[in-house]
This record gives C-alpha cells, sequence and structure tokens, in this order.
C-alpha cells in the first residue's frame, strides 16, 4: 500500500496519475495546502520541503516503509519499484525520459507556476511580472510542440513519465493565458494523453470535499 500526501495541484496529480496508470493500491491523504497543513510537523517529517506531494511506501526497497518527496522523484521511484515501461529501460529512451523530466521540473512547472501566480493570485496585477511570466510559458509550450511536431510522446517512442508530469501543468492552460489552438502538436498530445483513463481518475484526486 502506498500512502499519498497531496492536494488538487498539477504536481499534486503528477504523483495520482502514476499511481492510476500503475494500478498500485493507495491511500489518499488530503493536504489542504490553503489551510496551511503542509506545516503540520507530521508532514515535514514525510516532505522535507513542506510540499505535496509526498508518499509513504509500506513496502520500501529494504521492506520497511520509504518516503519520498518531490514529484519526479516519486514517479522514477514508483516505475523504479514495479519495473514500468513508464521510463524505459534502453539507454537513449532513458535519457530522453529523464531529460524531458527534467524539462518539466526545472523549467515549464516552476515558469508556468509564476504565470499562474502572476495572472490569478498575485494581491496586486504587476504588468511587468504577468508579461514576464506569460511569454516564458508560451515559450514553454511552443518548445513542446516543435518536439511533438517530429514526435508523438515528449520522450522515446512511448507515454513516459515525462508525459506524465508535463501534463497537468499543461492542463491549465488557460491560467496562463496560452490558447491551446496556437500549438497544433501539443494540442494532439495534450488530447491524447486527457483521454487515458488513468490520467482522468488522476486529475480527480483528492476527491473534492
Amino acid at each position: 500500500m502506498i500512502d499519498l500526501y497531496t492536494w488538487s495541484t498539477p504536481n499534486g496529480r503528477k504523483a495520482s496519475i502514476m499511481l492510476e496508470e500503475l494500478g498500485l493500491p493507495y491511500a489518499v491523504h488530503p493536504i489542504d495546502i490553503g489551510k496551511g497543513q503542509q506545516f503540520a510537523p507530521e508532514f515535514l517529517a514525510i516532505s522535507p520541503n513542506n510540499k505535496i506531494p509526498a508518499i509513504v511506501d509500506a513496502e520500501g526497497p529494504d521492506g520497511r516503509p520509504f518516503a519520498v518527496f518531490e514529484s519526479g522523484a516519486i514517479l522514477v521511484y514508483l516505475a523504479q519499484k514495479t519495473d514500468s515501461p513508464l521510463l524505459p529501460d534502453e539507454p537513449r529512451a532513458f535519457s530522453e525520459t529523464l531529460q524531458w523530466l527534467m524539462f518539466q521540473m526545472g523549467s515549464q512547472g516552476p515558469m508556468l507556476g509564476q504565470a499562474h501566480h502572476f495572472r490569478r493570485f498575485a494581491p496586486e496585477q504587476l504588468p511587468y511580472a504577468i508579461e514576464r511570466y506569460s511569454k516564458e510559458a508560451a515559450r514553454l509550450c511552443g518548445v513542446m510542440n516543435a518536439r511533438l511536431e517530429r514526435h508523438e510522446w515528449l520522450a522515446a517512442d512511448t507515454y513516459t513519465i515525462a508525459d506524465i508530469a508535463c501534463f497537468p501543468w499543461t492542463a491549465r492552460h488557460e491560467w496562463q493565458g496560452i490558447a491551446l489552438d496556437d500549438f497544433p502538436h501539443l494540442k494532439r498530445w495534450y488530447e491524447a494523453v486527457a483521454a487515458r483513463p488513468a490520467v482522468v481518475r488522476g486529475m480527480a484526486v483528492p476527491a473534492p470535499r
């Protein structure tokens, strides 16, 4: 059994989609970040950076409970635990998958997150910040669009953890001022991922209270 500590954010949904794709049994523990529950001492013991998602695997690598924080690390851990093709073994495909996962962790997530903040949540409208991060969001969508013009999926020749990582952030394209019609190859990929049953289920975690 996997204990999943999460909330309804793009990063949280990476983990729930992965668990659904793998068919692993898991229990959901909502961490309401709007109420500051991520700062509770009990959660800090699991996630040292006070961020969701985090998991506790009751049957860790040595048979004992094992905690994993950081969404990208969770995807890699679960893929390796199950020897899943979502993280390919072939060296080129393995490297491509990690490259696009790092793209998501280092560029797509942080930059789109800033676009979300300044466009929707900042206490005052700051035109410079809105323009800066909206332009970067569009640029990153262009990077993905160019890749997907030549490839069905982001990495390798198959659906991988790179696609899982990038999808939930792309799903909030309207928050970023992005029109998917401007990126036809990205839109094709987005619709293909969105149609996967495991993605539909994972995007609904945690269930609304």
